[in-house]
């Protein structure tokens, strides 16, 4: 997806979350992707891991993706073929990792660690790298990188669920507000829906006062 807007000397950054419909990124007792992946789904994200991409996470969501991806390649793991193929194929793609409290060199194939502060270190691999640079998970890296105007694109996986109850990690806590141009949709197995926007930072609502979508 980098080609459609990235120019061939710069990178593209693009914000990449899964979320339930009431904006959650996780919820305290489903399984993964709220055990609503198909082979569909996971036959993209294979494909995907395959682009020019370079992936941007920040310490947490490396613990957790590292584990998964070296559980995946284990012997006699449970996870499907597809389910390990998307997980494993993660270890052969670039990685930059932001924190003050890793240490190089990293376990993970591949992956590069940043201690310094993020938005400016994405903001001169943007200038400098090619490709797409793409995130995952990493929620507060999200932000920062959305709030500094750094984000070409912000896509979406929507999952069918509500998980009022039981959902941790809000992912719109503390954005700013944003418009958003639709450029892509998708659906996935018959229910998860892709949403590709580009975003556009507002230091408001655009007539500066009060807004209400359902006067």
């Amino acid at each position: 997806m980098g080609g459609k807007y990235a120019a061939a000397t710069s990178a593209g950054l693009m914000v990449d979350l899964i979320i339930s419909l009431d904006g959650y990124a996780s919820a305290e007792g489903w399984p993964g992707w709220w055990g609503l992946e198909g082979p569909e789904y996971l036959g993209w994200l294979e494909q995907e891991g395959e682009k020019d991409y370079t992936f941007l996470l920040g310490a947490n969501t490396y613990r957790l993706m590292s584990k998964m991806s070296e559980d995946a390649a284990a012997e006699g793991s449970r996870l499907s073929e597809d389910e390990g193929a998307s997980l494993t194929g993660l270890a052969a793609v670039p990685k930059v990792i932001f924190s003050s409290t890793l240490q190089a060199p990293l376990t993970w194939p591949n992956s590069e660690l940043v201690t310094g502060d993020a938005v400016e270190a994405v903001t001169a691999m943007k200038r400098t790298r090619t490709g797409t640079l793409s995130t995952l998970g990493s929620l507060s890296l999200c932000r920062s990188l959305l709030s500094a105007g750094l984000v070409d694109r912000f896509r979406l996986v929507v999952f069918p669920v509500i998980t009022g109850r039981s959902g941790r990690e809000r992912i719109y806590d503390g954005y700013p507000d944003v418009s958003l141009e639709m450029v892509e949709s998708r659906i996935f197995d018959g229910r998860l829906q892709l949403l590709e926007y580009v975003p556009t930072v507002l230091s408001g609502p655009p007539d500066g006062g009060p807004t209400r979508a359902n006067p």
